[in-house]
């Protein structure tokens, strides 16, 4: 018995080491948080600067579609942009916000319920709407076939329903680094297209921004 009690000691004793660097190599490899990093956006053009008073705090790529739907236009028939539709990612990967069009639940002053672009968090369930702002076409920036770069304001926020508010205090997004998502060339030129919908792929990548001193 001594003899089996030694021989169990013994492979503890090598065993044990070796699970406890397992459970370390996997920690230090764990996916870091995409607020880990400092986030320094690129050089934008002069007219989708942020303005003063706000800093970066979250950074994400998205891969998705611009969408949209052949219309009647002055000249004839035109695609009409109606909805993006795409998936944020952060650091490893990791999904973190999805992207959409969506009635504005909570607006600010001034704002209503009208339908805003949406980003809602993945974890927390945090959501922001935007409007419009601004948008740039610069050469110098924007790489060709691809959709403008964008600078987005706020229009409402809402925290997730236990409280999470990753996203609740920005105030501006901008969509930097596009690629694709321009709408078609063609199949929008008759009556019978009327209706006909176009999902265009698109990469970009978004930069959320809040105020210096605030909730968060």
């Amino acid at each position: 018995m001594n003899t089996t009690h030694a021989a169990q000691c013994a492979t503890a004793r090598r065993v044990l080491p070796l699970a406890f660097a397992a459970i370390v190599a996997g920690t230090v490899s764990l996916p870091q948080s995409v607020h880990a990093d400092p986030i320094t956006p690129p050089p934008v053009p002069t007219d989708i600067q942020v303005e003063a008073g706000h800093k970066a705090f979250f950074k994400a790529h998205a891969f998705g579609t611009q969408n949209y739907v052949c219309l009647p236009s002055e000249s004839g028939f035109a695609w009409s942009f109606f909805s993006p539709q795409a998936t944020l990612f952060g650091h490893g990967d990791q999904q973190v916000i999805t992207h959409f069009l969506s009635p504005n639940l909570n607006p600010d002053p001034s704002e209503n319920v009208t339908p805003r672009v949406t980003w809602r968090h993945s974890r927390d369930s945090s959501t922001v709407w935007a409007r419009g702002f601004k948008s740039s076409d610069d050469a110098a920036f924007v790489a060709p076939g691809a959709i403008p770069w964008l600078l987005v304001k706020r229009a409402g926020s809402q925290d997730g329903p236990t409280g999470g508010h990753k996203l609740t205090p920005t105030s501006f997004i901008q969509r930097l680094n596009t690629a694709g998502g321009v709408a078609p060339e063609t199949g929008c030129s008759e009556p019978a297209d009327v209706g006909k919908k176009a999902l265009v792929p698109y990469e970009a990548d978004y930069f959320f921004y809040k105020p210096d001193q605030g909730r968060y």
